[in-house]
């Protein structure tokens, strides 16, 4: 019995029913050829045709790209993109430098209340700044007696009131004393209306002094804290420059010194405008000032002394003066009907 040959690998390949190949037997085809094709030549770059096997036409690989395969980059400049920043670095950064200008802040302070450091100090500034915070004290005690003062009126005015009901009432009741009782329940009540509108003046003038002790004073005061801040951050880098200068200058000094020279000059700008800040509101609020207490002043003498004096329509002239309007005892509760 003759021994059967092996099979070639040209024998296993289907062929359909017209002579051509299949398609998925085609593909492992082309993919067995990529493995056995040189390095330097890819599947990408080149296309197989086959033909049937009744063709006299032998297989041919044209160069051209694999239908299949992705398509060829174009050439161009390459961009990279940026590194994504950590944000945990960014924070360590920032805890970093915030931590070294507190120590040298703080170092700063010591030096100078040791006495062993030295200090920027502009002299007329800092004798406005004494005087702004000694006015700012007492300016807080007046306001202090006024709203005082207030208070007792307020009990004093309350309390004529109630005993001019109380001589009324009684001159209703007590026919022999009809007049004298009278007499009396007028007298407290034209007091307790004129204690009423001696009361509007003096509360505008605290309400007035009120607004310029803890807004307008306290702003500015608010902007010599942050002068002053600056202040001692400009000392403290001014300090280092001079240490790092004293020393030695080589090749490792001289990066720390161009740095430092560098963040000396930050500070010093914003030092210096800090100082002007400060300057411009110091003029502003004294302008101020003097208009605001020049009108309180003479409102608080004007009331005063046409209260004390009986003179009520002197008086009420002065909260005209001053546009002052008083609330009508009573006026902000609903009337009967609304409640309804």
């Amino acid at each position: 019995m003759a021994q059967e040959s092996p099979k070639n690998s040209a024998a296993e390949i289907p062929v359909t029913s017209n002579g051509q190949l299949e398609d998925s037997h085609e593909h492992s085809f082309n993919r067995d050829l990529k493995h056995s094709l040189p390095v330097g030549l890819g599947l990408s770059e080149t296309k197989i045709t086959s033909h049937g096997f009744d063709s006299t036409k032998e297989g041919v690989v044209e160069a051209g790209p694999f239908p299949g395969g992705r398509a060829q980059q174009k050439s161009g400049p390459v961009v990279l993109a940026d590194e994504v920043k950590n944000p945990a670095m960014e924070k360590l950064e920032l805890v970093r430098k915030w931590s070294l200008n507190t120590y040298k802040c703080t170092r700063q302070i010591i030096s100078e209340k040791l006495g062993r450091g030295s200090r920027t100090v502009d002299l007329e500034l800092e004798a406005q700044i004494d005087i702004l915070r000694d006015n700012k004290k007492k300016y807080e005690n007046i306001l202090r007696l006024a709203q005082t003062l207030s208070t007792q009126l307020f009990q004093m005015v309350h309390t004529q009131r109630q005993l001019g009901d109380a001589f009324a009432d009684l001159s209703l009741k007590s026919l022999e004393l009809h007049e004298e009782f009278g007499y009396n329940a007028e007298t407290q009540k034209l007091l307790a209306k004129n204690g009423e509108t001696l009361l509007g003046a003096i509360n505008f003038f605290i309400a007035s002094v009120n607004t310029l002790v803890n807004k307008t004073i306290e702003d500015t005061l608010l902007t010599v804290k942050q002068y002053e801040s600056a202040r001692i951050e400009y000392d403290a880098y001014r300090t280092d420059l001079e240490e790092l200068n004293l020393g030695p200058r080589d090749a490792n000094t001289l990066p720390k010194i161009e740095q430092s020279q560098q963040l000396f000059q930050v500070h010093k700008e914003k030092y210096d405008k800090m100082r002007n800040d400060v300057s411009i509101k110091l003029k502003f609020l004294e302008e101020n000032k003097v208009k605001v207490l020049h009108n309180q002043l003479v409102l608080f003498h004007n009331a005063i002394a046409a209260y004390f004096a009986g003179n009520q329509k002197q008086l009420e002239q002065t909260l005209k003066q001053f546009h002052i309007k008083l609330k009508t005892p009573g006026a902000d509760a609903p009337s009967w009907l609304e409640e309804q």
